[in-house]
């Protein structure tokens, strides 16, 4: 019974040392934190360069059908910016994975709306600082868009686990609760920001909601 054991925890250490591993190695947006209270913060964060698709379905589907659609362009489909025309003969350069992938319901009339009622859904990836709306390579894939994201305010929430619908409205109801305890305005729909590969176990994954606030005083 021990040798079995001592396999067992021997792998889990080692997933999880890969998982440190991944997560000392890749890029995350800039921020300054403005207020911390627990599990919760509100951030200013700077101007970013993304990568974004849109998808129909549930949130489950759109997650993973943008995942691969943006996978796709940042490690094959694309043409180096300076290409006279995007084209599949032209090179493509690999660019570098950077975290977390956003996932935003589209078209919510209501900003206390739940998350899981949309049927429309934005897959955004964040680029490397290193590259700028003209260096970035170009995507071969009309469906994939390239975007300046502006500096914003937001308020966030970090949590571990799976992300079910459920668990993602719970603590997007919890970050809700706290924004009005505080007094502060929402201008945008909740935001699902996950950090880690899916093979991360559930207690170590890293998983945010972000919500959108007007610039605090």
């Amino acid at each position: 019974m021990i040798k079995p054991l001592f396999r067992q925890v021997a792998l889990l250490c080692l997933l999880h040392w890969m998982g440190l591993q991944c997560a000392m190695a890749i890029e995350e947006p800039s921020y300054k934190t403005l207020v911390q209270e627990g599990r919760m913060e509100v951030r200013l964060y700077d101007s970013r360069l993304s990568a974004v698709t849109h998808l129909n379905g549930d949130m489950d589907q759109a997650s993973n059908q943008g995942f691969r659609r943006i996978a796709d362009f940042i490690f094959r489909s694309n043409t180096t910016a300076n290409a006279s025309s995007p084209s599949s003969d032209a090179r493509a350069e690999k660019i570098a994975m950077t975290a977390p992938v956003i996932v935003q319901p589209q078209g919510l009339k209501d900003t206390r709306a739940e998350y899981k009622s949309s049927e429309n859904w934005a897959v955004e990836f964040v680029m490397p600082k290193e590259y700028t709306l003209e260096s970035l390579p170009k995507p071969l894939n009309p469906q994939v868009e390239i975007t300046v994201v502006p500096a914003k305010t937001y308020a966030a929430l970090t949590y571990t686990g799976f992300n079910t619908q459920s668990k993602v409205q719970q603590e997007i109801d919890a970050l809700t609760a706290w924004i009005q305890t505080k007094g502060w305005s929402i201008v945008g729909a909740p935001q699902l920001a996950r950090y880690d590969p899916p093979w991360t176990l559930p207690f170590w994954r890293r998983n945010e909601i972000w919500i959108e606030l007007k610039p605090l005083p």
